[in-house]
């Protein structure tokens, strides 16, 4: 939104031949992402387009900035000095090296950079008037269209994958790690079982089910601008409706918590600047849309899969004592920086011998007890990211996948957001 505030005095005439030439990467990105997820790349392709927009930007003789742009950069800054701490292992976490835990914390802040970079050309593009503001809308509300598409086939085709060509060309001892498959190896869905039995949960074409959720949120907003804040024909707009309507299939049985209450926070967010603005139309409409969109899950099927997902809450006690464990060592040992990384807690909210070791979770009752504690992370941490998973093989809900790598896998949510 401080995008669209930022630009509205921007010079909207058409941009040139020569001059939409240099959006063309940006285009492509977004554009053509279903491309780049079927030939393995997917994500791969953001640090690509960064090295492009970091030469666009470098040429140019002054580069803009959006409001409270410092803000980002102080928080950038934070991540760098946290690093600092990687080596530091407070009371209660495995320990580990400054050597081990740096790869992770690099791979995080380099995603970073490139996000910023992007981010920054396409503002530059937009303010000199060589990108059109609303071209960008619409190409974020395709990949919400995107998004949409590829929770359907997680939904109804979820044991659909294959061999993409990327990883064919990969040496197999890298193709068959866990972490580069999750990076090259299309597949649509990811298979759990904290229902009791396996069920798919949409992750095409993001890799994981909770990016899969974060992007499915961020990008409905903009398909919401695009379709119903700009003049389109009166046929899109019918289109769009219906196209929200379908979406709600795949975000219920994506089973994503966190997806469902961020829907829910952007929607209260919307009523009060709505308020605010002096806008009951709108309200009205943001009201009326809502009570649909739970009418139709209570009185179809969708409703009983909401219930399974409220009545299978496994993983709350684990995230409660991680999130308990973090807040506790942060403040008590580094409260400004943070430890650099995530870190894997010792013990969990039911006993005090649960560890990474076979006797450590024997001790603790089980596996299962392990899952909801070493498999979950401690993060202290100035650089948010995904829990690691260590000797746990559960693709339970509340624990990290097991294909994540041992720092995270960088496209996931952070804590707060996971499913």
């Amino acid at each position: 939104m401080t995008l669209l505030a930022a630009v509205r005095t921007a010079d909207r005439t058409r941009p040139g031949p020569d001059e939409r030439r240099e959006g063309a990467s940006l285009t492509w990105l977004l554009a053509a992402y279903p491309l780049w997820w079927a030939l393995g790349l997917g994500v791969l392709a953001i640090p690509f387009v960064a090295a492009v927009a970091a030469v666009k930007l470098v040429r140019r003789k002054s580069i803009a900035v959006p409001p409270a742009f410092g803000w980002w950069l102080l928080f950038l800054l934070a991540v760098v000095l946290s690093l600092a701490n990687l080596g530091v292992d407070p009371p209660g976490v495995v320990p580990e090296t400054f050597l081990s835990s740096l790869p992770g914390a690099t791979y995080r802040f380099g995603f970073y950079c490139c996000c910023t970079l992007i981010a920054l050309w396409a503002y530059n593009l937009v303010v000199e008037g060589k990108l059109r503001r609303e071209h960008l809308i619409r190409l974020l509300a395709w990949l919400f269209a995107v998004t949409v598409a590829g929770g359907l086939l997680g939904t109804f085709f979820g044991g659909f994958e294959y061999t993409s060509p990327v990883e064919a060309l990969l040496p197999k001892a890298v193709a068959k790690d866990g972490f580069v498959q999750s990076l090259v190896h299309p597949q649509a869905a990811q298979t759990m079982d904290f229902l009791g039995y396996e069920t798919p949960r949409p992750a095409a074409p993001w890799g994981y089910t909770n990016t899969w959720g974060n992007n499915f949120a961020i990008t409905a907003v903009w398909f919401v601008v695009a379709a119903f804040c700009a003049p389109v024909k009166t046929k899109w707009r019918v289109g769009a409706v219906v196209l929200l309507t379908v979406s709600l299939i795949p975000a219920v049985y994506s089973m994503n918590r966190g997806l469902w209450l961020g829907l829910a926070a952007v929607a209260v967010f919307t009523a009060l600047r709505l308020l605010v603005s002096g806008r009951p139309g709108g309200m009205l409409a943001l009201g009326g849309a809502g009570c649909a969109a739970v009418l139709l899950v209570v009185l179809t099927p969708l409703g009983t899969v909401v219930q399974a997902r409220m009545d299978n809450g496994h993983s709350d006690e684990g995230r409660a004592f991680s999130s308990e464990r973090a807040t506790e060592l942060v403040m008590a040992h580094s409260p400004v920086l943070g430890f650099g990384s995530t870190r894997k807690t010792l013990g969990s909210g039911e006993s005090i011998a649960v560890g990474p070791t076979p006797s450590a979770r024997a001790a603790a009752g089980g596996p299962s007890a392990a899952t909801a504690s070493s498999g979950r992370s401690c993060s202290p941490t100035a650089s948010p990211g995904p829990s690691p998973t260590s000797g746990s093989r559960s693709r339970s809900c509340g624990a990290s996948d097991p294909t994540t790598p041992p720092w995270g896998s960088p496209g996931a949510p952070s804590s707060g957001s996971r499913c």
